[in-house]
């Protein structure tokens, strides 16, 4: 496996490996690896000749007063469990690499980014679109895997796609879990003991979601206010930034769950901004 620093470099071998025919996978990353970006990798090795990695920590994906200068960075441990992976390539640029001088110019997908995340963490979703773009022209994949896990970024980066014509197949992978339940994230690491053990209410209020509407409820006010008494009665200290029930397809919220429709939620357990989700069908 090598690491490569450079855009000229990464675009180069993935022009080669194209030009000998092979299919190559791309796994968009922030470093910090996990199992669930091991699962992406495995995925990828199944299915792709040539397995580009990138670990970039965006800056333009972060609000003023979020988390960039504290997210975890250790390359020197991603790029061990890429390798055993099964990854060739970890494109790790720096960020005055990918952004010479201020960007001036965007993308933006409308709609699917005004809930959710969307709603709390403005720009947040422009600086993710703009990335994989970059992204997408820099390592020009047949394939590019994402997490199901990040339920909302999935739908913008599939509509974006789909509406700029990439032609990129886009393979999503479900969320790996602990054996609690805890979604994996880079960001369970900023947990305390005490609040990786209250973290796991995030998934006890998504069962409970999908056991309302097993039972036949349908009326979305219902499934919310019963996950939020769920959560603050178990951990009182909890801040909710949202629980909400949207379509699947729009991401738009919903009063009554007809077909697919996916469970969200944000929640931060001792400052640590945690998200999960679960797809329901009726």
């Amino acid at each position: 496996m090598k690491i490569i620093k450079t855009i000229g470099e990464i675009r180069a071998i993935s022009e080669s490996a194209r030009a000998e025919g092979k299919v190559v996978g791309l796994v968009p990353t922030m470093g910090a690896l996990h199992e669930g970006h091991l699962a992406l990798a495995g995925r990828a090795r199944s299915e792709c000749d040539v397995i580009i990695m990138s670990i970039f920590v965006n800056p333009i994906q972060f609000g003023p007063r979020e988390d960039f200068a504290a997210y975890p960075r250790d390359l020197e441990t991603d790029a061990k469990l890429a390798e055993a992976a099964g990854v060739d390539y970890i494109f790790a640029p720096e960020a005055s690499h990918m952004y010479p001088r201020p960007p001036l110019a965007f993308v933006e997908v409308s709609v699917l980014t005004d809930h959710l995340c969307g709603a709390s963490r403005p720009g947040h979703f422009r600086g993710v679109a703009t990335v994989v773009t970059k992204l997408f022209n820099i390592t020009r994949p047949h394939r590019a895997y994402f997490g199901m896990k990040d339920a909302q970024q999935l739908r913008v980066i599939r509509r974006m796609n789909e509406d700029l014509d990439f032609g990129i197949e886009i393979v999503p992978v479900p969320t790996v879990r602990e054996k609690d339940g805890l979604a994996m994230s880079s960001r369970n690491a900023y947990l305390s003991p005490e609040h990786r053990a209250q973290a796991v209410i995030l998934s006890r209020s998504l069962k409970l979601a999908e056991k309302l509407v097993k039972d036949g409820v349908r009326d979305t006010g219902v499934i919310k206010g019963e996950m939020r008494r769920l959560i603050l009665s178990e951990v009182p200290d909890a801040s909710i930034d949202y629980v909400e029930v949207v379509d699947d397809d729009t991401v738009v919220p919903i009063e009554r769950i007809e077909g697919r429709a996916l469970v969200a939620l944000a929640v931060r357990i001792g400052g640590t901004r945690l998200i999960d989700n679960v797809t329901v069908v009726v």
